[in-house]
C-alpha cells in the first residue's frame, strides 16, 4: 500500500530535478524560477545565484511569504549580507541551500500549509 499526501488541486509541488531541469507540477523548467504553492514564475531574470541582486526580489515579496528558500544550484553558496538584510528588514525568513535540499524542504513546507516561496537556480 502506498501512503502519500496528495496536494490540493492547483498546488505546485516539485516532482524532480536534474542539473538541467526542474519538474514542477506538470511543467518542465530549464532556467531559474520562483515557485509557491499557487504560482510558478519561469521568466525570472537572474540566470544563476551569483547574478541574484536586490533588484530581483520584488516578485518574491509580492507573493507574501513567511519564508523564502533559495536553491543555489548543485553547490551550497551563501547569501551576501545586503541580500540577507533586505529579508530581515521585511520580516521574511530566508534559508539558502543547495538545490536538492531546497526542493525537498519546499515540498514539506507546502504540505504543512506554510506560506513558503522558493527561488530555484540550476546553476
Amino acid at each position: 500500500m502506498k501512503f502519500s499526501l496528495e496536494p490540493a488541486a492547483g498546488t505546485y509541488l516539485i516532482r524532480g530535478y536534474t542539473d538541467s531541469e526542474l519538474r514542477i507540477g506538470a511543467e518542465r523548467v530549464t532556467g531559474s524560477c520562483i515557485v509557491s504553492s499557487e504560482q510558478l514564475i519561469t521568466d525570472w531574470p537572474p540566470a544563476s545565484f551569483a547574478a541574484l541582486g536586490i533588484e530581483h526580489l520584488p516578485p518574491l515579496f509580492a507573493l507574501a511569504p513567511e519564508l523564502v528558500l533559495i536553491g543555489t544550484g548543485p553547490k551550497q553558496q551563501f547569501a551576501p549580507p545586503a541580500l540577507r538584510a533586505e529579508f530581515l528588514s521585511r520580516g521574511v525568513g530566508l534559508e539558502v541551500m543547495q538545490l536538492g535540499a531546497a526542493c525537498r524542504t519546499f515540498n514539506v513546507l507546502v504540505q504543512e500549509g506554510r506560506r513558503v516561496v522558493a527561488a530555484l537556480f540550476l546553476r
